[in-house]
Order: structure tokens, then C-alpha cells, then sequence
């Protein structure tokens, strides 16, 4: 019965250390994915993007004036809101959406497109935006390399990315 046990013990001890037991791990993305979220009083928004590096390149190629634009990198960025929404102005109903962008150089169109689960824009359809709206554009003294969101403690959302900064108002 020892012998048993012993062999037992013996080939787990064998089969676990084998390196055909051993897991390979892909490097770290370039452009991970990250969130932005604000807890409110009256809901929550979240925004689920990854995020691109300019590494020596210009904006205006990576994200070009007037061309709808993932608002990211990789799978479409996705805003999640748990209750309607007034953005810019404008009422949207509570939910979970695409939101892509079209820079310029004094403001940007915001989108809430409903087919919140893509790739990039190789299937964007402006017949599933729920809403755009305008935000206004301004520059920053401070350079941001890597493409980032986040929420003001009032639920503003700012966008930067070199030295452009985009700020949307959000009112629950």
C-alpha cells in the first residue's frame, strides 16, 4: 500500500512540474485596456477602452480630423450608463454603447452608437447612432503619450491624447 501511495504521489509530483503543464503568457499589450468610471448619486457611467501610445507619432494619424475614430485602440470603446443621461444637452437613454468620436480641431462629435461590440470602425453604421453631440477641443501645455479618460468629481469626462483635450458634460 505504501508503494502505492509513494507512486501516486510520484507522478503528480512529475505530471505537475512537466513543461507540458507549463503555461506560455503573451507579452503585455501595447494598448491595454483600462476604465474610466464615476459613481453617482443618481447612477454610474463606465467607459471600457484601451489605450494607444503615440511613441513619436502625431495624433492627426492615429486619430484623423473629420473620420470616425474607435475612441481607442483594439474592440470599439463601450460606455455603460444605469440611467438616462443628459450629454451636451441631449437626453440618451440609459444603457450600453459604442462610443466613438470624429476629432477636429476646435471640437469633436461625440457618438453613442448602439452596436457596442466591434472591432475598431470596420463596422460602424451611423444608422445605429443613438446621439452625437459637440464637445469643444483645447490644447494642454502637458504632452499625454498614451490615450486616457477620466471623470471630474462633477461626472465631466475628459479625453487627452497629446496635447488635445476634450471634455463632455454629463448630467444624470
Amino acid at each position: 500500500m505504501k508503494n502505492n501511495v509513494f507512486a501516486w504521489a510520484l507522478c503528480a509530483a512529475v505530471a505537475i512540474s512537466s513543461p507540458a503543464w507549463s503555461q506560455k503568457f503573451k507579452p503585455l499589450d501595447k494598448s491595454p485596456m483600462d476604465l474610466a468610471a464615476y459613481v453617482g448619486a443618481q447612477g454610474n457611467v463606465r467607459v471600457y477602452y484601451s489605450r494607444p501610445q503615440l511613441n513619436n507619432r502625431n495624433l492627426e494619424t492615429l486619430a484623423p480630423e473629420g473620420k470616425v475614430w474607435r475612441t481607442g485602440a483594439n474592440e470599439a470603446t463601450v460606455i455603460e450608463f444605469t440611467k438616462d443621461l443628459k450629454i451636451q444637452g441631449k437626453t440618451i437613454p440609459k444603457g450600453r454603447y459604442g462610443l466613438f468620436t470624429i476629432p477636429g480641431k476646435e471640437s469633436w462629435t461625440i457618438i453613442f452608437n448602439k452596436d457596442a461590440d466591434q472591432w475598431g470602425t470596420y463596422n460602424y453604421d451611423p444608422k445605429k447612432d443613438v446621439a452625437r453631440v459637440t464637445a469643444p477641443a483645447t490644447t494642454s501645455d502637458e504632452s499625454l503619450d498614451v490615450f486616457s479618460l477620466v471623470f471630474s468629481e462633477t461626472g465631466t469626462l475628459h479625453l487627452g491624447w497629446g496635447t488635445t483635450r476634450v471634455s463632455l458634460d454629463i448630467k444624470m
